[in-house]
């Protein structure tokens, strides 16, 4: 279990990007959308970087997430919208830190799902190779890559075993799922940390000589016009903060 756990599916069809292109991307969508870099002047930019999530998943046949991010996102827009200036005082205020944080913190948050749900870890090592980064930070990163989805593997199974138990919200017995949900994810997360390092160890990460990788990377057009994109927002945030634009 241990030397495959850090095995993961890679995307297979759709729009294939290098994993540096999409960390690259991952920086940008939280840069512009989250950090609102550039401010009014390069406003233009927040709806395509919100939107890139969305098209980037069902490009990789993930049409589940893709649509219930555009369906939340669009719900969350038109209530700060059209519904938050009808509104005062509390209600305004909560409802409008509710949207905020919905539409500025959700672009990201699915954008670094895509890149963990996409990306092997032997792709993302081999794009750190290429980058020259030290071993001291992609050998954590490595375990963090395969971490957040086993957790999540493991909080789906878990889920499932308390409902054939019957023990839910609806039951009106939060104690016992506060109790019965989270330990054991508690466990599990220390019990998965640990297999993580070992697999990573195993697989020859941290060793002395130089590891090899089958795995292909390259830059496409596609990697070559985004990365484009990127470069042109941070350029253009770059100008505007110098007063030129």
């Amino acid at each position: 279990m241990t030397s495959g756990i850090l095995q993961t599916t890679g995307q297979k069809h759709g729009i294939l990007l290098d994993p540096r292109t999409k960390l690259l991307l991952l920086v940008t969508v939280s840069a512009f959308v989250l950090g609102g870099l550039g401010g009014e002047k390069l406003s233009f930019f927040v709806p395509f970087f919100s939107a890139l999530p969305m098209v980037l998943l069902l490009a990789a046949g993930k049409f589940r997430a893709g649509i219930l991010y555009l369906a939340v996102f669009t719900v969350a827009y038109l209530l700060s919208l059209l519904l938050v200036p009808l509104l005062s005082g509390f209600p305004q205020f909560l409802l409008l830190g509710c949207t905020g944080i919905l539409s500025r913190v959700m672009p990201g948050v699915v954008m670094g799902a895509y890149v963990l749900s996409t990306t092997t870890v032997s792709e993302f090592t081999a794009a750190m190779q290429r980058l020259h980064i030290s071993e001291k930070i992609v050998i954590p990163m490595s375990v963090m890559f395969r971490f957040f989805p086993t957790v999540g593997e493991e909080f789906s199974a878990i889920n499932a075993a308390m409902r054939m138990r019957g023990i839910s919200l609806l039951g009106g017995r939060i104690g016992k799922v506060m109790e019965y949900r989270l330990v054991p994810l508690m466990t599990c997360s220390a019990k998965i940390g640990e297999e993580l390092s070992a697999a990573a160890l195993t697989r020859g990460l941290g060793g002395g000589e130089k590891r090899t990788n089958i795995c292909r990377i390259g830059f496409g057009v596609q990697d070559i016009l985004l990365t484009s994109l990127c470069a042109a927002a941070f350029s253009a945030a770059a100008l505007t903060y110098l007063n030129i634009l």
